[in-house]
């Protein structure tokens, strides 16, 4: 199977567009999917769409989860000449936004697209960015005209997606790498964990809302109370930066990312022993990680009375742009990491691992 082939549905997923709060195209899809291998698909009312694999009755909840949502940004305002006016939704720096092409959701089965403008030199050498000066043009003459379009106040904004694979035949560009691989890793491992001889419980999904303050990881484990999240997501490697420069962490082929330490969530030093003993044993290749930003992690470990809580990470270059760069010799290693867990987690390991000595 040739990368293409291998990728046919995160690239699927990836074209979607769903920035945090209208994850719609994805749940739909994400349900159809999780329906055909779990016994129970369940929801919460944020929306995130959760696949139940059950297990024996005292034996551990695990979830796995990728959140549905992408950064991109939202129509707040229409000028007179019908430009539009936009606020971001997730985390973007300003420069990304110049001259990109983007698209307005208008309605289920139409999409309206423009450019972000960007002032040539000869007009003006000022250089100030902030998104919320930015107008995106699609080519109105009016406000009149944009309206007829059918563009309102509070649709969403997304990056026209230019997915492809790299001359080397492992690296894939694509929009929305974060988090649509945690979506499609959770549908493989749900498929992959149907037929596996494991005692526990699965929950494998989406969840909504990641980019704009971990919100549908919060009801989500509040409604499962698992006793073990794992998040997949996709973490900024800096590979492209001098080595020892701030932020040159990590690197796209050297396999998934022991994520030890972000501001929303310290990884308990019993999980980071377990994961690199089974990654170990079974040849998985890993690296440690440490982040600036945070997870679904940082809220599930909230449920509860507390859940053991922490980050599966995908290697990713230049995420929260139009073109993150992954490996798929990575995702392989994010999966049969995920695969090895569920195998091998039971009862007696989670008592080992729980903070009650």
């Amino acid at each position: 199977m040739n990368t293409r082939e291998r990728m046919a549905t995160f690239e699927k997923l990836a074209n979607f567009r769903g920035i945090s709060g209208h994850e719609k195209q994805i749940r739909k899809f994400m349900k159809e999917e999780i329906s055909k291998y779990a016994d129970e698909v369940i929801c919460d009312r944020l929306g995130s769409v959760i696949g139940v694999l059950k297990g024996k009755e005292d034996e551990p909840k695990v979830m796995i989860c990728g959140h549905m949502d992408e950064v991109g940004a939202m129509v707040v305002g229409i000028t007179d000449k019908g430009f539009i006016k936009m606020i971001p939704i997730g985390g973007i720096n300003p420069e990304v936004m110049i001259s990109q092409n983007m698209e307005i959701t208008v309605s289920d089965d139409k999409t309206i697209r423009g450019v972000v403008g960007a002032i040539p030199p000869h007009i003006s050498k000022e250089n100030a960015l902030n998104i919320e000066d930015m107008l995106l043009d699609i080519g109105a003459s009016s406000k009149e005209e944009a309206l007829s379009w059918g563009v309102k106040i509070g649709q969403q904004i997304t990056f026209v997606n230019d997915y492809y694979v790299m001359e080397d035949g492992y690296k894939v560009v694509s929009k929305a790498w974060d988090d649509r691989i945690g979506c499609g890793i959770a549908l493989e491992v749900l498929k992959e964990a149907k037929n596996m001889k494991h005692p526990n419980t699965i929950y494998c999904g989406g969840t909504v809302q990641e980019e704009v303050g971990l919100r549908g990881a919060k009801t989500a484990t509040q409604m499962i109370q698992p006793d073990l999240f794992i998040t997949v997501d996709v973490s900024p490697v800096g590979d492209f930066l001098p080595s020892g420069s701030k932020g040159a962490i990590g690197a796209l082929g050297e396999g998934f990312l022991v994520r030890y330490y972000d501001p929303g969530c310290i990884m308990n030093p019993e999980i980071t022993k377990y994961f690199e003993e089974i990654a170990d044993a079974r040849g998985i290749k890993y690296q440690y990680f440490k982040s600036n930003g945070g997870t679904d992690a940082g809220s599930a470990q909230y449920a509860g009375k507390g859940t053991l809580a922490t980050t599966v990470g995908m290697p990713g270059r230049y995420i929260h742009s139009t073109a993150t760069i992954i490996d798929v010799r990575d995702l392989e290693s994010v999966k049969q990491m995920v695969l090895a867990i569920i195998e091998t987690f039971d009862k007696a390991r989670l008592e080992k691992m729980q903070n009650c000595d």
